[in-house]
């Protein structure tokens, strides 16, 4: 569920659209990777998404906006937003199975 860090050759390539870009930086792949690789599943990854991964999107989002305001790169806000999406989940995650350890 926490995504594995960009590859040098993601890191390289130029992606269509800042929606694959995000796709890219909490998924690892893009919006058609993943429909390829996925033919029977009727909609796309963010509607099969957990809402842990919705919540870190949201983010990446706005944060994505921001790094676009100050004039990053395209390649450059990919590997922060991936580094950001590895650390959100991590923590969502872990804050996730404290709350449940607590309940016991």
């Amino acid at each position: 569920m926490i995504p594995d860090l960009i590859s040098p050759g993601q890191q390289t390539l130029t992606y269509a659209t800042e929606a694959d870009l995000l796709n890219i930086a909490l998924f690892g792949k893009t919006a058609k990777e993943w429909r390829d690789q996925n033919p029977n599943i009727k909609g796309n990854m963010r509607d099969e998404a957990t809402i842990q991964q919705l919540i870190v999107l949201s983010n990446l989002e706005s944060m994505n906006a921001e790094l676009i305001k100050q004039g990053l790169l395209q390649d450059q806000r990919l590997i922060m937003l991936n580094k950001m999406a590895i650390d959100q989940m991590t923590s969502i995650l872990d804050s996730s199975s404290i709350k449940q350890i607590d309940k016991l």
